[in-house]
């Protein structure tokens, strides 16, 4: 879903691509985070692993919310169902305002690199405006792209995927190439044993927030589950997106974390460019200035393709929410066209999307703080699935046909510890001592919308959406699967028998 370089670099601590001004903030956690990415990196892999297969076992639209539901069961499940839905729906809604506007600040750091006479500080009324004015643009694009028939928006996960790999091997290539030409390597003891302190916070706290960026790299990895209705063979195709995705951008992650260790300058140095996303005049000091406009435009390009993705996602959850009669005018937003595409529920995430764009404009910290939350609905919703496997329908789940088999247990243990950990994490004040204007407001905001979801729940008669008899039907259908084996066991017992005798 995710341009590897933007990710890994730069990102803050909630999703995949966020904006420039979080950027400049986490990264003052951040001088060397390879070993709290490692960290994250293989309890996302067994976390999307746990995930693959729920969703093995439950592809279906909407997904995420469905799977806390069953997850639940008959006594929990609709509040489960409820919260989750909340969660899920205000995080990828949210991800879809902030990777636009990361795509942005792209654009607006050249104005930095041509030292064009404008004011680039996030302070100032006239740059917020242009930068509301351009996000509202390039998210009005995403939004058409969706209209496009199923046949060639195919053509958007193709042309994204090869950017992303673009990006990924001219960086890999080009970028070692340009520092060794200007300031050069940095030595292994630089690179792996440095730090950098920017948050105020005591040294160990400090390595604690380094997880402000690397938790939030490798999350929302459940998207594939919101298309599974739309995939063919949903049940293994769907769940092996879910898991291989996070391992190749674990993997491509690290392999990046390493080349920017040795290769980025100094912090005071990158500090100082003084840009809405310092890579664009990094990029210009060491590929030229011709060089960083061919990098810059890859860029925004996949980012750009990446919130058509992103929304893609997000209208199929919306819509499955929707259909189950939840939210305001549900029979008009789960309203489909003639060739079954959802179109009202990506009208709705483009309302919402912008929106929340819209609070760019009175104050810098109105839209840091709605994007801060991005990333603590997807962390606890998957801690919150794995709760409910794990102590209430521990034996009243079907068999997956993508199955972990002996580990499903073990992982699900994992995934309940680290994903409690990485909302702590993502909770935290971002600097010390806190003031109204470092304040992280993601505990504030997580907990309007768990009230939300609440009130949903107590006030949405039971029979308009998640019966007990529809969350009940795993259990059914379990049975099911077990009865159909013993048969099929009792058919070859009687076929091997009679050659016996």
């Amino acid at each position: 879903m995710s341009s590897i370089r933007p990710t890994v670099e730069e990102e803050p601590k909630d999703k995949e691509e966020v904006n420039a001004d979080d950027d400049v903030l986490v990264r003052k956690h951040l001088k060397h985070d390879w070993t709290s990415y490692i960290i994250s990196a293989v309890f996302s892999f067994i976390t999307s692993a746990v995930i693959a297969e729920i969703c093995s076992a439950a592809p279906s639209a909407g997904s995420i919310y469905l799977w806390a539901a069953e997850a639940g069961g008959p006594k929990f499940g609709r509040l489960f169902g409820f919260v989750v839905a909340w969660w899920s729906t205000t995080a990828w809604t949210t991800f879809c305002a902030s990777n636009t506007q990361a795509a942005v600040n792209y654009m607006l750091s050249e104005l930095t690199v041509f030292n064009v006479n404008y004011p680039l500080d996030s302070t100032s009324i006239k740059f917020r405006a242009i930068q509301w004015i351009c996000t509202e643009i390039l998210l009005a694009l995403a939004i058409l792209a969706n209209f496009l028939p199923p046949r060639m928006f195919r053509w958007v996960f193709y042309i994204s995927s090869m950017m992303v790999l673009l990006d990924f091997i001219l960086n890999l290539i080009w970028f070692p190439i340009g520092t060794a030409n200007t300031w050069g390597f940095r030595t292994s003891h630089e690179a792996f044993m440095s730090t950098y302190n920017g948050t105020g916070a005591p040294a160990g706290w400090n390595w604690c927030l380094s997880y402000l960026a690397t938790a939030g790299i490798l999350i929302g990895f459940d998207a594939s589950g919101h298309v599974a209705e739309e995939t063919k063979n949903a049940s293994v195709t769907a769940a092996r997106g879910i898991f291989w995705s996070t391992v190749v951008s674990g993997i491509g992650g690290f392999a990046t974390i390493i080349l920017f260790l040795f290769c980025a300058p100094d912090a005071d140095t990158l500090f100082s460019f003084g840009s809405p996303q310092p890579f664009v005049p990094l990029y210009a000091v060491v590929l030229g200035k011709g060089g960083h406009v061919f990098m810059n435009v890859i860029c925004i390009v996949t980012l750009w393709f990446n919130t058509a993705i992103a929304i893609l996602a997000a209208s199929r959850l919306i819509f499955a929410v929707a259909r189950d009669g939840v939210l305001p005018y549900s029979s008009w937003v789960s309203r489909v066209s003639s060739e079954g595409q959802p179109q009202n529920a990506v009208i709705v995430v483009w309302g919402v999307s912008a929106i929340i764009t819209c609070t760019i404009l009175p104050s810098e910290v109105a839209f840091t703080s709605l994007i801060s939350a991005a990333g603590v609905p997807s962390a606890a919703a998957y801690g919150l699935i794995c709760i409910g496997r794990v102590f209430i329908t521990r034996d009243n789940f079907p068999k997956a046909k993508w199955s972990l088999g002996r580990l499903s247990r073990p992982f699900q243990i994992c995934a309940i510890f680290y994903n409690g950990w990485v909302v702590a994490v993502l909770f935290s004040p971002w600097e010390f001592p806190v003031t109204g204007e470092t304040l992280n407001y993601a505990p504030v905001i997580m907990g309007i919308v768990t009230i939300f979801g609440l009130i949903s729940w107590w006030f949405v008669p039971e029979e308009k959406w998640m019966p007990r008899e529809r969350l009940s039907h795993f259990t059914a259908s379990r049975d099911v699967d077990e009865s159909e084996e013993r048969k099929e066991e009792e058919k070859v017992t009687e076929i091997q028998e009679p050659k016996k005798s």
